[in-house]
């Protein structure tokens, strides 16, 4: 693989962006999840029992255990924590040198301290695979702040490649679970039939993917299990091209995904793990900037036709066994490809079984080969000290690697249980240790197809005088007919998502369902906004209502329909949603209700205790003053904001940096031309004036590098990136 130092630039900067992402799609829920009048109160997570602060940490690893000695209530320390993570990673967003391994380790453990306060509204995977790649940034980051340089070292293959390893394993176990599961959806190719209306958030565009023919999506998803089942193998081909194939082919996976459903930031974050399979050459391609090598182009013809035959041979057999595998052909009565699953369940296992493994082994000569590279580099490092200094940092990190490499064997295996049952007892007694860390995680998207009957959709209403009822309709999940679903990714209304999985089941599967009945009785601001960002359109601002219940409905997309206007034909939905009415979800309650304070008391939701006096600390008037600033706002909009600022500026500052490349060439030609001229005018001068002219020409090839000892500096700090554009400037000088 070639040079990585621009993908692992780039990859840095995803990161901090979707760690940005992250923070303020949580702060702004935070008082109406956590806080001490919202659903599920963090304080309620942590019991300060006079225990010292190691054990409390040891107990549970969250940075809340520190609130009350800076004299803050849960509350107002978990905010502080979400400004204190979004203001790190706006600053590695903005500036290169805090994409460092200390602000990676703080912004890691940041989220580490919301995770584990979050209870049901943070329990998503794409929590854990934040928290893990976030963990292997600390790995992958230089030490800018400390050791003053962004220079690329030897080992960064090394810890890069986890990236790729951590892609892998989401990718594989994200097709197979969909397999294992028996789900009769994936495995008759219909998931897509229903996916696109019973997705937890839908967006306008999947409305219109609804529509296509049933031929199409089951072809759609045939298409999904070769990208996520067949092509991750082809990370760590030694082809370049092979790499670079199933990387756009990734890409364009969670791009549809994204155009179609309203994941976050998760599939930003799939992205950024497949810049791992990229190399500078390819970025330079993009740039359409010519890559420098130091090959020239010595490569022999016939070696670049074998890969060219090799490529060919591996495209087709994956051709080939897709067409096999899932009896691809052509139906000319539908005027479309016609497709079913051609292998058993039981097949399917003994694939399992025969690949898990060999997966395995793949990746332990993938990572060996990086290492023993690496290593390499290292002994080629000119001078004795950075040659021990660089080596002792290879083994450090190789170490790390190795290490993560197996402890993340644990969870990848939970797809084979006789692949898992085979590993060394003392990797899994290393998971274990670490597991509460969310350091590696298992992974398996869409396992289940649900709504298979129709969308399951909780709808709550509201009466003043329990004659008359109006529906409380969320900013974001289905209610109203006519509402067209929103766009709002990389943002996570993290109560919308509970909802449709509280609809999925009675209301006993989601306790905290009562809670949030209850305080819409008492008509708690916190809360609403989390349902209307703008109280004014909820229908209850006023005064809170004296009776609420919830229904469940099925929903369904609504058909399209054809409008000809004179040659053209188009299709648009009059509504978004039709329903059916199913069952009663949640029965009437009010106030002292004794089924609501019966569900109160059994779920222990009722806080006992007296409230808790407001902290005054000058820091916790600061976060209530940044609190009074974005209230009201949406929080897509509020990210969305961020995230075009932070990319103009890198923009500027990028167009800035070029233009002066630009400039520094043009002022060195001028100089030189003019030095010609003056020593062609002084030809005739004196020997002393001759010696003068060598001194300066002297001087003009030390500034451009052509002696032999600016080309060992070179040599020692060629992995630093401000020292290649010097480089260039020099080349273009000579």
């Amino acid at each position: 693989m070639g040079e990585i130092v621009l993908p692992r630039r780039m990859f840095l900067w995803c990161m901090a962006v979707i760690y940005l992402t992250a923070f303020v799609s949580l702060y702004v829920q935070i008082p109406g999840l956590y806080g001490n009048e919202g659903l599920l109160p963090a304080r309620w997570q942590l019991r300060y029992s006079g225990k010292p602060l190691v054990e409390q940490l040891l107990s549970s690893p969250t940075l809340l255990w520190l609130g009350p000695r800076l004299g803050l209530d849960t509350h107002t320390a978990m905010e502080l924590l979400c400004l204190i993570g979004a203001a790190l990673s706006l600053a590695a967003t903005l500036v290169e040198a805090f994409r460092d391994s200390v602000v990676f380790f703080c912004l890691w453990v940041l989220y580490l301290s919301m995770y584990e306060v979050g209870q049901v509204f943070l329990y998503f995977q794409w929590d854990n695979l934040l928290l893990e790649t976030g963990f292997l940034c600390i790995l992958v980051a230089p030490l800018t702040l400390i050791r003053g340089s962004r220079g690329v070292r030897e080992h960064d293959r090394v810890t890069f490649w986890l990236i790729r390893w951590l892609l892998f394993r989401l990718m594989f176990a994200s097709g197979v679970v969909k397999l294992t599961s028996r789900c009769p959806t994936w495995w008759g190719l219909t998931a897509l039939t229903y996916h696109y209306e019973t997705q937890c958030i839908p967006t306008p565009l999947a409305w219109f993917a609804h529509q296509l023919p049933v031929w199409w999506q089951k072809l759609s998803v045939v298409g999904a299990f070769v990208i996520e089942i067949a092509v991750p193998f082809l990370f760590f081909s030694p082809l370049r091209r092979l790499r670079l194939g199933a990387f756009y082919l990734q890409v364009l996976l969670q791009v549809l995904i994204i155009l179609s459903g309203n994941y976050n930031f998760f599939n930003l974050l799939t992205v950024t793990l497949c810049l791992s399979l990229l190399d500078d050459r390819h970025v330079y391609f993009w740039l359409r900037k010519a890559y420098k090598t130091d090959n020239g182009n010595d490569d022999s013809k016939l070696w670049s036709w074998l890969c060219y035959l090799l490529e060919l041979v591996v495209w087709a057999l994956v051709i080939v066994g897709t067409v096999i595998s899932f009896d691809l052909q052509l139906d000319t009565v539908k005027k479309g490809i016609s497709s079913r699953t051609a292998f058993t369940y039981h097949q399917f296992n003994l694939f399992l079984k025969t690949v898990t493994i060999p997966s395995i082994w793949i990746g332990v000569l993938s990572l060996t080969w990086e290492m023993v590279t690496s290593l390499f580099r290292c002994a080629c490092v000119s001078g004795f000290f950075k040659r021990f200094w660089g080596t002792v940092q290879w083994t450090v990190f190789a170490g790390a690697a190795a290490s993560m490499f197996a402890v993340s064997l644990v969870p990848f295996t939970f797809i084979e249980y006789d692949s898992n049952s085979r590993l060394w007892p003392g990797v899994r007694q290393a998971y274990e240790m670490v597991d509460r860390y969310q350091v590696v995680n298992s992974y398996g998207l869409f396992r289940r197809m649900t709504g298979v009957g129709g969308r399951p959709e909780v709808v709550i209403e509201g009466s003043s005088d329990g004659v008359t009822w109006t529906e409380i309709e969320f900013m974001y999940k289905p209610g109203n007919l006519s509402a067209s679903p929103p766009m709002l990714t990389p943002h996570q209304p993290r109560l919308d998502w509970q909802m449709w999985f509280a609809a999925l089941g009675p209301n006993t599967q989601s306790p905290w369902f009562t809670s949030l009945m209850y305080r819409l009785l008492q008509g708690k601001r916190d809360v609403i906004e989390l349902i209307q960002s703008d109280v004014s359109q909820y229908p209850f601002h006023q005064q809170p209502p004296a009776y609420l219940r919830a229904h469940r409905y099925r929903y369904w997309f609504t058909e399209s329909k054809r409008v000809h206007s004179g040659n053209i034909s188009h299709s648009f939905p009059e509504r978004w949603w039709r329903r059916v009415y199913d069952e009663e979800f949640y029965p009437i309650v009010h106030l002292g209700n004794s089924f609501l304070e019966g569900m109160l008391n059994q779920y222990g939701l009722k806080d006992k205790s007296p409230p808790r006096r407001l902290s005054n600390t000058t820091v916790a008037q600061a976060v209530r003053w940044v609190r009074s600033q974005v209230r009201g706002v949406p929080a897509h909009t509020l990210i969305w904001t961020l995230i075009a600022c932070s990319a103009t500026f890198c923009l500027v500052q990028g167009l800035r940096h070029k233009n002066k490349d630009v400039e520094k060439p043009s002022d060195a030609h001028k100089a030189t031309a003019t030095d010609r001229t003056e020593n062609a005018a002084d030809g005739s001068s004196s020997d002393h004036h001759e010696k003068s002219d060598e001194q300066q020409a002297d001087e003009e090839d030390d500034k451009e590098a052509d002696s032999e000892d600016e080309v060992e500096e070179e040599g020692e700090e060629e992995n630093e990136v401000d020292e290649e554009d010097e480089d260039e400037e020099r080349i273009e000088k000579r």
